[in-house]
């Protein structure tokens, strides 16, 4: 299968890496503006650099990894589509819910796959958490809070921290509750960014139950965790370590994880994807949703307000019908 990379920045450097390790791969060649960047990749991981990613487009990849700041996400995601390529997207989908929107129905109307990059979906250890509420060993789970904190990366110019990180957590505590966010309240502010650069998102979701989500590019350590409250136990997970540790009246045990990277887990998913007839494990309404919520996040904040968020109106590829949650299963 021949494998495109546009953007090698940072984390497209990652996708290069481990396309270039996938033996029924073909890293046909990387995109980057940055002339000098792009041509030490490619000579790295012995491919072909190309400063203007419709050069690489021309080589008719089958499929391309979209890895760029969001702002460009429509725009290129776009093209590849209409060069006939299936996508995967770093998440958000796009800078706005209409953006994502046309590239969801421009890509069914060119029956290609797009998966968006939700990556903490593929980590084991976010696996098994959900494996432990859906066998009811919390109880019924009434609140999930988590904390997505660290250093700051230069390249994150064009959006604030809520649009960067937060959909991260968005989407995950949504896939656990199975349900959606309902209204939202924020509280954000900037010390050395243009956008905001710290943020506490407080989410109500459909049937009452609670999350709050803590971000901040001020500490100079990073920390992923996640803390699950249910009437007969609590779970926390440690995305990094990739840890679960449960706790009820009578013991603390910590669950059998097998550990795996869950960037390789994605884009070995995307690859099987595209030779199947499956439905992406990150569906557009779930994509959408986390969008949905992170702007009204950024709205709320700026309004001092609790708003409602917006259900993006996404039909359903095979059935033409709108699903509130579809569940999703590996």
């Amino acid at each position: 299968m021949k494998i495109g990379v546009i953007g090698v920045g940072k984390m497209g450097i990652n996708h290069v890496k481990i396309f270039s390790q996938m033996k029924d791969v073909q890293l046909i060649g990387v995109a980057d503006i940055s002339e000098t960047v792009v041509k030490d990749v490619a000579r790295e991981y012995n491919t072909k650099a190309f400063v203007d990613y419709r050069d690489l487009l021309a080589l008719s990849p089958d499929a391309v990894s979209i890895v760029v700041p969001t702002t460009l996400h429509k725009k290129v995601a776009s093209d590849a589509l209409k060069a006939g390529c299936h996508i995967l997207v770093e998440k958000p989908i796009a800078a706005t819910v209409e953006e994502g929107k046309e590239l969801i129905a421009l890509a069914r109307k060119n029956k290609k796959k797009l998966l968006v990059g939700h990556v903490e979906r593929f980590n084991p250890a976010v696996t098994i958490l959900k494996e432990l509420i859906d066998d009811g060993v919390l109880g019924d789970v009434v609140s999930i809070s988590s904390k997505r904190v660290g250093p700051y990366q230069p390249r994150i110019t064009d959006c604030g921290i809520i649009l960067d990180l937060a959909p991260h957590d968005i989407d995950v505590i949504s896939y656990l509750y199975k349900d959606r966010v309902k209204e939202v309240y924020a509280v954000a502010g900037k010390i050395f960014h243009s956008h905001e650069d710290h943020a506490t998102l407080m989410l109500k979701f459909r049937r009452g139950t609670a999350g709050v989500i803590e971000t901040s590019w001020l500490p100079p350590h990073r920390v992923r965790k996640l803390n699950v409250v249910g009437d007969s136990g609590v779970a926390s997970l440690d995305f990094i370590e990739q840890k679960v540790l449960v706790y009820d009246k009578n013991w603390a045990r910590e669950a059998n994880v097998e550990r795996g990277e869950p960037l390789r887990n994605e884009l070995r998913y995307f690859i099987k994807l595209i030779s199947n007839g499956e439905q992406p494990l990150v569906s557009a309404e779930d994509s959408l949703h986390a969008l949905a919520v992170a702007l009204t996040a950024i709205e709320s904040y700026r309004n001092g307000r609790v708003l409602r968020v917006p259900m993006p109106d996404i039909a359903e590829t095979e059935t033409g019908k709108v699903s509130p949650f579809r569940v999703i299963t590996k």
